[in-house]
């Protein structure tokens, strides 16, 4: 037990990483399975992403810079096609005409593997094959604080990618002569990862609800915000030329949307900020007394943004049990309606007694 003179451990600092949120041309999901002995997210499903490198991506954001740490630009842009790269062979780069670039298997294979090896810098390595990362089409959708208390602790910015429609559901597009060639997704050869799959929404989060998956928190909460955009197309039908550019139109707007709920009526007004600026750092609140799921608060920006007006989602919480094995049966609810529950649970018992 800590002396009342004592102050607390100070918490660990943040190391700046980038992930991307990736639509396939028909609107679904990249996630990767990392390795079981994986140092963190083990054994997971994750979208792809990692830490800003120094050998690639400089100059990084200063460390003691709270709002260049903290904040999207240029460095977490290329950190996080870079990692998709690496970690899928995806490209998102720009070739001299404006479409996505289009290069042979080989020479994206031994690029991918030449980048992982830093053996060359990756901006260098895309410039030499005609490209430019499409650092431009990025769309910042959160930023993801570790809470104080681990180890190891990130300061993570999301984005939201959307590869070309195909030619051949999207011939409306006047402008489209050629259809895009996206390559399978494949992992890295057990580096990392063991899988690199596209697949609905809906069937990330059915599998993670039924625990055959696992999702942290973080990669659930934001499924889940996009999965009422992102439903799949009736088996029987074939989607309208513009069905998958529809959701995407119905997307942007969402997360462009100011408020972003209904409500917060704490000091921090997360209502108030957009999407792209909103900072999570998780908070438990308290332990479910029907469940003993843990409850997450979404709302606070982390220890190190404590008091700079930042913060997160205040209407929503994440129900989630921790196990060995990593988080199982999350959940995302609104927050008045947890606390409503749980304040039922205690009166009853109460009466019991």
């Amino acid at each position: 037990m800590l002396d009342a003179g004592k102050s607390k451990k100070p918490p660990a600092p943040v190391r700046p990483s980038a992930s991307i949120i990736l639509l396939s041309p028909t609107n679904q999901i990249l996630l990767l399975h990392r390795v079981q002995n994986s140092s963190s997210f083990a054994s997971a499903h994750v979208f792809p992403g990692g830490n800003l490198s120094e050998f690639h991506d400089a100059p990084l954001p200063k460390a003691d810079s709270l709002d260049e740490l903290h904040r999207d630009g240029l460095a977490y842009r290329l950190a996080a096609i870079r990692e998709t790269f690496e970690e899928s062979g995806i490209l998102l780069a720009r070739g001299k005409d404006g479409a996505l670039l289009q290069l042979e298997d080989e020479v994206r294979d031994a690029g991918r593997k030449e980048v992982h090896g830093n053996k060359v810098r990756f901006g260098e390595w895309v410039t030499s094959v005609g490209g430019e990362p499409d650092v431009d089409n990025l769309i910042p959708f959160t930023r993801w604080i570790t809470p104080a208390g681990p180890p190891k602790r990130f300061t993570t910015q999301m984005y939201l990618y959307m590869l070309p429609l195909s030619s051949s559901i999207s011939s409306s597009s006047p402008d489209q002569t050629t259809e895009t060639i996206i390559p399978t997704p494949t992992h890295d050869g057990g580096l990392e990862h063991t899988a690199a799959t596209f697949a609905p929404v809906s069937t990330w989060l059915s599998r993670a609800r039924k625990n055959d998956i696992i999702l942290f928190p973080p990669q659930f909460f934001l499924l889940n915000l996009i999965s009422p955009f992102l439903t799949s197309p009736s088996p029987r039908s074939t989607p309208s030329p513009d069905f998958y550019a529809s959701q995407r139109t119905a997307l942007l707007e969402f997360l462009q949307k100011i408020p972003t709920s209904k409500e917060d009526p704490s000091p921090l007004k997360t209502h108030l900020i957009p999407w792209s600026e909103k900072v999570i750092s998780p908070t438990v609140m308290f332990v479910r007394q029907s469940d003993k799921r843990y409850v997450l608060g979404l709302d606070k920006p982390g220890p190190e943004l404590r008091g700079s007006g930042r913060g997160g989602d205040w209407e929503r919480v994440v129900l989630v049990d921790f196990r060995k094995e990593g988080p199982r049966d999350v959940e995302v609810r609104g927050r008045n309606e947890v606390l409503r529950e749980e304040k039922e649970v205690k009166e009853k018992e109460e009466a019991k007694l």
